[in-house]
């Protein structure tokens, strides 16, 4: 047996283990691994000897079994899909936030009161990030059991914590929470309550026509009630990430010129120091559209004039539980 078939049958034996002392009848879990570890110990190692094959061509393990997948809901261009949603949440916390997009870009959901903040991201396993999470959790102690799957809490401190499983082979699932008393605990809650219910997120803008070389990366929407709501939309490319937002303020204006925008009188502002080069204009029913970048002027009017506005944006679900 090679070192690193030891070193994976190890971590696997020791998830196992620690499961097995935390089930409710430990004893018979034990009996029965210890079973199966005598009548089939051929069986075992070419398990493992499967797993470290797996593993060397980038193939995420998971530990146990799943049930369910995702419901299906089909994406349309920037209005991408958010596959999980949290059942259960402290009192007085609402959702503020939702982030999403094409290809493997994190689904994010977030709920807020006053300093405290409860997050689900949803992460694909085909992003490098996230593609060996499975051996990750299994070499950890600190183990927990979601959906009975093997999860992993970190960054524990009492007022933080962030709960870590997988519930297929696609996905990796994070309830994080910071801000919160007992947040281990609370963190725990909100994966265990996380189902498969899908929403669209549907803001008040997607891209149109991008510029060659930007491609969609995002679509946000947040603020603490309808009112407030700000839809932002993200895009990269080889000249840096280029943001349009479109909300109720409007940005300053400060050193900037007149140019045209949707055949409306709007402004540039040149980059600063951090700060991007930005375009603006105040549309007609009263709100901001704004796109900024490390970009040339240009290109920040193309994707300005290019955005399609909805009239029909649904923030119903900001400042709800």
């Amino acid at each position: 047996m090679t070192a690193s078939q030891h070193d994976t049958e190890t971590l696997l034996r020791d998830s196992l283990e620690r499961l097995a002392e935390r089930a409710p009848s430990g004893l018979e879990v034990r009996r029965a691994l210890a079973r199966r570890r005598r009548r089939r110990p051929r069986l075992a190692l070419a398990a493992v000897a499967a797993a470290v094959i797996a593993v060397a061509a980038g193939v995420p393990l998971v530990v146990s079994a799943m049930s369910g997948a995702p419901a299906q809901l089909t994406p349309a261009a920037g209005r991408p899909v958010l596959a999980y949603t949290a059942k259960w949440l402290p009192d007085g916390f609402t959702e503020q936030y939702r982030s999403a997009g094409p290809g493997i870009t994190p689904e994010v959901r977030q709920w807020q009161s006053g300093p405290g903040r409860v997050e689900l991201a949803a992460h694909s396993t085909a992003d490098p990030e996230w593609a060996q999470t499975a051996l990750r959790i299994a070499a950890l102690p600190d183990q927990v059991v979601v959906h009975g799957r093997v999860g992993m809490v970190t960054g524990e401190t009492g007022t933080a914590a962030t709960l870590t499983w997988m519930p297929d082979d696609a996905h990796v699932l994070t309830a994080k929470v910071d801000g919160v008393p007992s947040a281990r605990e609370i963190a725990q809650r909100v994966a265990d309550s996380v189902t498969t219910e899908p929403a669209r997120i549907r803001g008040e803008a997607r891209f149109g026509p991008l510029p060659a070389g930007l491609r969609e990366q995002a679509t946000t929407v947040r603020g603490s009630s309808p009112e407030s709501a700000t839809t932002v939309l993200d895009a990269s490319g080889p000249g840096g990430p280029v943001h349009a937002m479109v909300s109720g303020a409007s940005p300053p204006l400060g050193g900037s010129v007149p140019v045209p925008l949707r055949g409306l009188p709007g402004a540039y502002v040149p980059a600063s120091g951090p700060a991007d080069a930005l375009v603006t204009v105040r549309l007609p029913e009263g709100r901001w559209l704004t796109v900024s970048g490390r970009v040339p002027r240009e290109q920040l009017v193309a994707v300005a004039d290019g955005v399609v506005l909805d009239p029909a944006p649904d923030y119903s679900w900001l400042g709800g539980g």
